[in-house]
């Protein structure tokens, strides 16, 4: 399946630098066999801090999992070199967030629980434990005597090429150029 990248919108007031917080921080996911087509009926999380083995001995993932239907073996990963924070700048418009190594279970659906910190734009004032289950978070900033908040939070998933793939669509792309 390949890596799949978690993109975030939201319209942020007075805050920037919104990002998970730890190894132990909840990624609530409803995840999808692409052997079969079946779908978790409830949240599942992956947490950095897990790693299980994959089967034959060929490494670990954050999440090995039997699929009930099908009973193959399916994996996914959570890449943490790629976790990055939704910043100010990225107010309402989709950024990813973060990637997960599919291999076998694709997102299908995320719910963005607690466990977020984030910053004041101005003042730079540290929020913590930030729940975002209501997909709207408010609070006060006593440094500028203003309101802060996250509202609007919404999510969806993009399946990223990998740099070979992406190499490949360049070639062909430039050689239809050069054919026209």
């Amino acid at each position: 399946m390949g890596k799949i990248g978690l993109q975030l919108k939201a319209t942020l007031e007075n805050i920037t630098n919104l990002r998970p917080v730890g190894e132990d921080f909840r990624w609530y996911l409803k995840l999808k066999c692409g052997n079969c087509g079946e779908v978790s009926e409830k949240w599942q999380y992956l947490r950095l801090m897990d790693s299980h083995p994959l089967k034959g001995g060929r490494g670990s993932a954050t999440m090995v999992q039997k699929c009930k239907l099908c009973s193959r073996e399916n994996s996914i990963d959570i890449l943490s070199h790629t976790m990055k924070p939704y910043n100010a700048e990225d107010n309402e418009t989709f950024k990813t967030v973060v990637e997960f190594e599919c291999r076998g279970l694709e997102p299908v659906d995320f719910q963005p629980q607690a466990g977020f910190a984030a910053n004041g734009a101005e003042s730079g004032t540290t929020f913590s434990d930030i729940n975002l289950l209501e997909k709207d978070w408010t609070d006060y900033d006593e440094n500028i005597k203003e309101s802060v908040g996250i509202y609007e939070v919404t999510h969806r998933k993009e399946k990223l090429l990998s740099a070979l793939c992406k190499m490949c669509e360049d070639l062909i792309f430039g050689f239809s150029l050069v054919l026209t």
